[in-house]
């Protein structure tokens, strides 16, 4: 795999969704990283590279603000249960997933009557997909933090799927992270990214499951 350990992988995702988000850099921790988010719904977040039960317990326990995440690298149905009361799943199934980026592959061709457009700034390089009409039709974006990328945030609307609108998004961003020097990239998917994903040549590493503390 392009990492050398998926504890490596993992802190190439954390450096990167943190620039991806505008959150707070990683506080190193004994387990991993504790990280400022500062929204309503991801006061903070903990992510466990390598989570065992007796460390999650001991996280959780001592949680008692609702709105803060765990996010872990195994499946589900192991850390569901590892949880105390007023925590439960949230997310949904996901998998951490990697792939090499080359600077001489060009993004595929985008569909007629489809537009898009992209910038960057703070870091961040950002796709936008829209109709004919000036609908919203997807996007993505991706952070690169030395020669590692992380992309975020993917979305294809609805009714703009099986168009080939998610590969032009991800060849874009990954063209234009190659083209600043990045030469691995990182992402968190859900079941039906990771199938997309697939397709262009990512390579699942880990599991990738989130808890939150909901009540007191």
């Amino acid at each position: 795999m392009p990492f050398g350990s998926t504890a490596e992988a993992v802190r190439a995702w954390v450096d990167g969704w943190v620039v991806s988000r505008g959150a707070a850099e990683p506080a190193l921790q004994p387990w991993g990283f504790t990280v400022e988010v500062g929204t309503p719904k991801e006061v903070a977040r903990h992510v466990l590279p390598a989570a065992d039960e007796p460390t999650v317990r001991k996280i959780a326990e001592n949680t008692t603000a609702a709105g803060v995440w765990l996010k872990t690298f195994v499946p589900p149905e192991t850390l569901e249960a590892w949880l105390p009361c007023g925590w439960g799943l949230a997310g949904g199934p996901g998998f951490l997933m990697s792939t090499s980026l080359r600077a001489t592959e060009p993004p595929p061709g985008l569909a007629d009557g489809y537009r898009l457009r992209s910038w960057s700034r703070a870091g961040v390089t950002r796709v936008l997909i829209r109709a004919a009409d000036g609908a919203f039709a997807a996007r993505g974006q991706i952070a690169v933090t030395g020669r590692t990328a992380v992309v975020d945030q993917v979305e294809t609307d609805g009714a703009h799927r099986r168009k080939g609108l998610g590969r032009v998004v991800m060849g874009t961003l990954a063209a234009a992270a190659a083209g600043e020097g990045a030469t691995t990239a990182v992402l968190g998917a859900t079941p039906e990214g990771r199938a997309l994903y697939e397709t262009a040549g990512w390579r699942v590493l880990a599991p990738l499951t989130g808890a939150r503390r909901t009540a007191a």
